[in-house]
Order: C-alpha cells, then structure tokens, then sequence
C-alpha cells in the first residue's frame, strides 16, 4: 500500500511537469533543498525512482510518468472540489485559468479586462501559444477554457463560437494592388505570400481555401508569428494572410492595406472550447456566457455579419 502525503505528490505533479527542480520550486515558493527532500521522501514511500538525471537534465522514469498521470490529475480534481465549495459557502471570489491562441491575444486582453471590472475579485491566468500547445493543454485538461479557431474534429471537447474571425490579404500601402478593387484569386499567383507555420489555424485555413479553388500560391518565409508576418509585410517582402484583428492598428496608422481580393475574407470563427465533461466552476461559467452574449457586440464583431475589407487605411 502506497504512503505519501498530498504535500508530496504536489511537489512532484510540479517538477514532473517543469522537469526542473528550480524552476518547481520558484512556482511553489519553496526552496530547491526543500524540493529535492520532498520528492526524496516520496521516492522511498513508492520504492522506485521517478526521475533520472542524465548531464544537467532530469526526465521522468516510466514509474515516474505512470505516476504523473495521476497526480495530475488528482491535482484537477482538488481544485475543482475548492471551487465548488467555495460556491457552496457564497464565495463571489474564485480563479480563472483561460489559455488563447497568439491571434487571440489581440482582443483577449479587452474582454478580460471588461469581464475584471464586473468581477473584480476573480484571479485571472492568461496562458497564450499556439494551437499545437492548446490542444495539449486540452488533452491534459491544464486549463478552464480555451479560445482558439475551429478544434480538429474527433476530440472529446465541447467547443462553441461566440465571434467572428475574418482572414484577409495584408499588402504595403505602395503595393500595386492596393488601389485596386475585385483582384482575382488567379492573380495572386503571381505574388509570394508570407505564411505562419505548419499547424497554425490560418494556415491550415488559408491552405484549405486556395486547394479547394485550385489556386497555387508562392510561398516565401516561413513565420511563427503575426507580429513577424506584419513587419515582413511593411518591408515589402511579399504579402500574407492574417486575422482582421491583428492588423487593426496598422490599418489606422496607414502602414498596411487590406486587398480586395474576390472570395475574401476567408470567415472563420472564434470559439471558446473546454472538455466536453468538465465540470465548469461558477467563473468559468460566467466567463463562457459572457463570451456567448456580449464578446462579438463588445469586439464590434457581430457573429453573421459580413466583413468588407476596405482597399488601405484613410
């Protein structure tokens, strides 16, 4: 029969998942020395090592990894049973952990910070990365909810849309088809596109439009950011396809133009996703309906409407 405490198996759910002890420590506020005793003692109760030291890195064991699992999520469900008693006790405070795409983070940080003035005593975590990172955090169930585009089907996940997310053709100002209006699909053949990774939702989008219309695009550099695809753009290294929201700012300072390319935007959508049997805290459920009712009216995106890319910023 097993004999650890839930102090240890916390301490190791930590450094399992950091695979460092300092860096389990500085999360725990305790000290490395304080650390290393407590995965040593819960070494000697399980009588396996759990984790093997080769150069200065550390990796989990294969009772190291079964053992991980479980304190993972013995971890989940403790908080879940904090939150729901704190709702039995009448308690209007409560954490938020919400992980969002890195396209997300240019209207996230608005919804949150409206959602903090009607619940200011709600702790919120924002986690962003990109969409391989989110769905291992689903798959693990690390986080409250999610926003992120359209999740691959077959997933045990309960996703909804609650925005809007037009992808549109990004251009210099000077370009030469920026000043003008209806450009075939078949004429940005001739362009070189700029594109983010593999597995970034627009790119899988925008891959999946233009096979569809047998269009064949150029592609030039290969980018892992919006911020990097908008800069490349300005320089006049070729165009790209982005979400309307991460180049509001630039369309207003006159630095980029958006095209009036026939067929676009490519409408996709925003949704907030979690595990389909998630039992929701009574925040995560606040936030999830405020996402439903008043994100897309507050963004000034409203969920149906049609999006006309204007030719360049006035």
């Amino acid at each position: 029969m097993l004999h650890f405490t839930f102090r240890q198996l916390s301490v190791f759910e930590a450094v399992a998942r950091r695979l460092s002890f300092s860096r389990a420590a500085e999360e725990l506020h305790l000290t490395q020395p304080a650390v290393s005793m407590q995965i040593k003692q819960l070494e000697e109760n399980v009588g396996l090592p759990l984790f093997e030291q080769l150069g200065k890195k550390i990796f989990l064991t294969e009772a190291g990894r079964e053992l991980s699992h479980y304190a993972r999520t013995i971890a989940q469900q403790v908080a879940e049973a904090e939150a729901v008693l704190g709702e039995l006790k009448g308690l209007k405070r409560g954490k938020l952990k919400i992980s969002v795409a890195s396209t997300a983070n240019y209207f996230a940080p608005q919804l949150l910070a409206t959602f903090s003035q009607r619940f200011p005593d709600v702790t919120v975590s924002l986690n962003v990365t990109n969409r391989e990172a989110l769905l291992q955090q689903l798959a693990n169930n690390e986080m409250d909810l999610v926003i992120m585009g359209q999740p691959p089907d077959g997933l045990d996940l309960a996703a909804e849309t609650f925005m809007d997310n037009p992808l549109v053709v990004i251009a210099p100002v000077n370009h030469p088809l920026a000043s003008e209006k209806r450009i075939p699909l078949e004429r940005l053949q001739r362009e070189t596109f700029l594109v983010r990774e593999q597995g970034s939702g627009t790119r899988i989008a925008m891959e999946r439009f233009f096979a569809q219309r047998g269009i064949k695009l150029t592609t030039g550099m290969e980018m892992s950011s919006n911020e990097a695809i908008k800069q490349a753009v300005q320089a006049g290294l070729g165009l790209g396809i982005v979400s309307i929201h991460t180049v509001e700012l630039e369309l207003e300072m006159n630095r980029l133009a958006v095209l009036d390319v026939e067929s676009f935007p490519i409408m996709r959508h925003w949704f907030v996703v979690h595990r389909a049997n998630k039992r929701l805290s009574a925040v995560s459920l606040a936030f999830k309906k405020f996402l439903l009712d008043e994100a897309a009216q507050l963004m000034g995106r409203k969920s149906g409407s049609t999006f006309m890319p204007s030719k360049r910023a006035s």
